[in-house]
């Protein structure tokens, strides 16, 4: 894959979905401490301190970091995803190898005006690849786009 490609960044509201998806597991954490501080007496902070500076990492540092090693790239007839903290993915799909696409929004992401496109492929080995953060306008228009080239190809 030639590594010079240009990727399409994520649409930047994506960061705060994923803070505020983010921020529901935090308050969960943040409870569960709460509890543990009170059952543990005389050791003040003990819980408390170690969940903040977890808490911290998942709403702060890891979304900015997701995002940031998120991308995509749509040309030459073919769909390019790359995502990736720990494990580096890129995935490319030639259009000729689609099935069918579709268009999701889950609650946070109609909040915040946003899509996961997923285009689902021949084959049993990553037979669906999923880019979500994507504006709902632009996932439509991507899908648009690659049923219109599926449908020159077949022509």
């Amino acid at each position: 894959m030639d590594e010079s490609d240009t990727l399409t960044q994520l649409d930047p509201r994506y960061k705060t979905m994923m803070r505020v998806s983010a921020g529901v597991v935090a308050a969960v954490l943040l409870v569960a401490a709460t509890i543990a501080e009170i059952a543990i007496p005389g050791w003040t902070g003990v819980v408390w301190l170690p969940v903040l500076l977890v808490v911290a990492y998942l709403v702060i540092y890891l979304p900015m970091r997701r995002y940031a090693t998120r991308g995509y790239s749509l040309a030459e007839e073919r769909l390019r995803v790359v995502r990736g903290v720990l494990f580096h993915s890129d995935t490319v799909v030639p259009f000729g190898r689609v099935q069918h696409i579709d268009v999701d929004q889950g609650p946070l992401e109609r909040a915040y005006g946003l899509a996961t496109l997923t285009v689902h492929t021949a084959g049993s080995h990553n037979a669906s690849v999923s880019l979500p953060g994507l504006a709902h306008e632009d996932a439509l228009a991507m899908r648009e786009g690659i049923r219109a080239a599926i449908r020159r190809d077949t022509q």
